[in-house]
Order: C-alpha cells, then structure tokens, then sequence
C-alpha cells in the first residue's frame, strides 16, 4: 500500500478508536454515576442505552449522507456534533438530561462509525484488504480500553464529568486532523463527481504515484436505488443478508451487554467502583487479542469459518464467566477472555460484511446491517435492567447472553452454507 492509502487507513483507526472510547465512556461513568446520584439498575440501563440508541439513528440516516457530500466532510460534520454532544454530556443534572446527550452525542458517533468502514475499504488494497479490515478492527477496542485506562485517572482525580471533557478534546483534534490530511474516497469522486473532482482526483493520483487525467473515469459501477435493493434482498442475497443480519445483531447484543454491565455486575458484587471499572477496561483490551486472533485464524480457515469459531469460543467464555463472580482474581482474568470474544467477534463481522455485498451496495448493506443491530443493542442494557430489577442473578444474564452468542455462530454457519456452491465450481 502507498503511503496516503496508510495515511488514510490511520486516521481512520484512530477515529474507531475515539468513538471507542466515546461510546462506552458511559460505562466507567455509571458506576460512579449511580453512587453519586442513587441510580436504581433500570436507570443505568437507560444511560447505558442511550447512546446506542442514538448509534441506531446515525447509522440509519446519517451514515447514507456520506455518499451525497462526501466521506471526509461527512466525517468533519459528525465530528462537530460529537464535540457538542460529548460537552453537552459534563454538564448534565439528570438522568433525563444526560439520556438526551448521550444519544444526541451517539447519532453522530454512529454515522461516523459506518462511513469509516467503508473508507477503510475504498483506501485498503485488493491484496491486503483482509488484513487491513482485520487490524482496523482493533481500533474500537482499543479505544475503549484505553479510555477506560484514562477514565479512571480522570475520574479519580475529577470527577465523573472529566471523561465527557476529555472526548470533547479529543474529537475537536480530531476534526483539525481530518480537515488537513485525509483524502477524498477516490471512488466517491469517480461515483459522484463533485465541484472540483478531477483536481481532487489528480492531486490524490499524484500521491499514489499515478499519472494524472484531463478527465475523470467512468464508475466501474452505476444503479439506482432498485438495484442497490435488488443487490441486498433478492434472490440469494435475501438469505445471505439475513443470516449476516441476524449473526450481527445477536453478536452485538453480547457485545454491548459485555461491555456495558460487567463493570457494573461486578462493583455490585463486590461493593467496590473500581473494581468494577478493572472489568470495564479488561472486556475491551481482550477485542485488541481477539481482533488479532481473529486475523490468524483467517489465516487458516475461510473467514467466516473463522468468525463461526470465535462465536463457539465466546459462548465457553461466557459460561465460564457466569460462575465466576466469587473469586475475584479468576472474574477479572475472565473478563479479558470475555471481552477477547465479544469485542473480537465484531471485528471479524466488519471483516466477513464487506465481502457479501457488491460494491455498488456495499455501503448500504453494511450500514443497514449496522443499523438494524442497533435497534437490538438498544435493547440489550435495558432489558439487563429490567431482568436485574426482576431478581435475575448476574451469573443468569451471563449465561442468557451466552445462548445469543452461540445462536449467532450458527446464524454464520448458515451464511457460509449459501456460498459452497459457488465455491466448489471455483474450484
């Protein structure tokens, strides 16, 4: 790959990163967040949700936007609300107002987060593509681990407001970094030829060490919205949208439930905030080890065999954390595993999504597929709640969620069925 391809591809991660950090910061709050404010489990659920919720919005009608004004200003645009929403977060009295900033700051993190994995996509290489995906998806993780890290400190020393502060800071670098060094999705400008596409064009040609043109080429591929529908929906693609759907929705269920309650299961537990948050930075910083393992294991099996597999080794996971919770040092140990699986499990979906779709629905299908786990991980802290409030242990909930996890394997094992015949006539 060219240096600008990396160049791009880099800002990109460390974007994934930030929205990492900005979507889960509500769960190494909310430990301290409900001492300090007397939060029953049910309103936890909610500030948990809440910027899912907005997730499910963003990635549904905000993300499309991308492909009418272009990946980078549309990343510039979600940037400058995410700031709002983030500042907006610190200053928050109530539930109800920080229910509100959460999920006005999650509308734009979730347009974000769909566009930056077509972006990583349209930069990446036919021949490291894979790879690139792969590594990419560390990036949430990461993020979220790291930021739990830095919550911590932060919290400690200031309170629970000076997270929310921090990604308001961290966005507004962010955006000046994004307006002075990433490019222009070549592919949008060849699909959309906006004022002044072919300078663009020549400029990013020259770049890559490419010849520069007097006229723009013609798209590799053009339709409208029946065809994109068509591309998704019909025939065999109906089916494979379904069970690629349907796994993704069920993984993220477990995602969001890991990552969300095990901070707070485990200070109820014990009686201590910080323990609590101890889990909350493991479950991430084990998706950094199964996003990895997730790249090696491609290296030997078809990817979404590989995928089938992290999903069986997520439900063990799972099942062993659900008798955990009376031996401290065994809770925390697991929770890396947990997370390993959970957090690796939706990398190896980014990676499995893009190569379902034809290019010229690629960014529909996999932002639709987005959305449509949203509306599920929106749930998924609130119905925790609930269930928690109805006299549900915490080891019940975690072997609840270990039965999602092993429904979603199967839901990938059935899209991969859909694809023998192709390839066994390739073969």
């Amino acid at each position: 790959m060219k240096g600008l391809q990396i160049q791009a591809v880099l800002i990109c991660l460390i974007l994934t990163m930030m929205d990492g950090f900005e979507i889960l910061v509500m769960a190494f709050v909310a430990p301290h967040l409900g001492k300090a404010w007397g939060l029953s489990p049910v309103e936890i659920g909610y500030l948990l949700s809440a910027g899912i919720f907005g997730m499910a919005i963003g990635s549904a009608l905000i993300s499309p936007l991308a492909d009418r004004i272009g990946r980078r200003k549309h990343a510039m645009l979600c940037l400058v609300f995410i700031i709002i929403g983030m500042a907006l977060s610190a200053t928050a009295g109530s539930v109800t107002q920080m229910v509100i900033y959460r999920a006005f700051a999650g509308i734009f993190i979730g347009g974000l987060v769909a566009t930056l994995n077509v972006t990583v996509s349209e930069y990446s290489s036919d021949k490291r593509r894979g790879s690139v995906m792969g590594i990419y998806g560390i990036g949430f993780p990461l993020g979220a681990a790291i930021g739990g890290f830095i919550s911590a400190m932060l919290i400690g020393k200031y309170g629970w407001p000076a997270p929310f502060i921090f990604g308001a800071a961290l966005s507004a670098t962010m955006l000046l970094i994004v307006a002075v060094a990433l490019p222009e999705s070549v592919e949008y400008l060849v699909a959309r030829r906006p004022a002044g596409a072919l300078e663009q064009y020549n400029r990013i040609a020259t770049r890559l060490g490419y010849d520069q043109v007097s006229e723009l080429p013609e798209a590799k591929e053009t339709g409208g919205a029946k065809s994109v529908a068509a591309s998704i929906f019909g025939g065999i693609m109906g089916k494979r949208t379904l069970f690629l759907w349907a796994g993704y929705a069920l993984l993220t269920a477990c995602f969001y439930f890991a990552n969300t309650w095990t901070a707070k299961l485990l200070s109820d537990v014990t009686g201590d905030p910080q323990t609590g948050v101890k889990a909350g930075i493991l479950v991430p910083l084990g998706g950094v080890i199964g996003a990895l393992f997730f790249a090696a294991l491609s290296l030997k099996l078809r990817p979404r065999l590989a995928t089938a597999t992290i999903m069986a080794l997520g439900t063990v996971a799972f099942l062993l954390y659900s008798n955990s919770f009376s031996n401290l040092t065994l809770a925390l140990s697991l929770a890396l595993l947990v997370g390993t699986f959970a957090n690796g499990g939706v990398a190896a979906f980014y990676a499995i999504s893009s190569s379902v779709y034809p290019a010229s629905a690629r960014a529909s299908g996999v932002g639709w597929m987005m959305a449509a786990a949203r509306v599920v991980s929106i749930l998924t802290p609130i119905v925790t709640g609930y269930l928690l409030a109805a006299g549900w242990t915490p080891r019940g909930t975690y072997v609840l969620f270990a039965g999602f996890m092993a429904l979603a394997g199967v839901a990938v094992l059935m899209l991969d069925a859909t694809y023998r015949g192709e390839e066994a006539a390739k073969a």
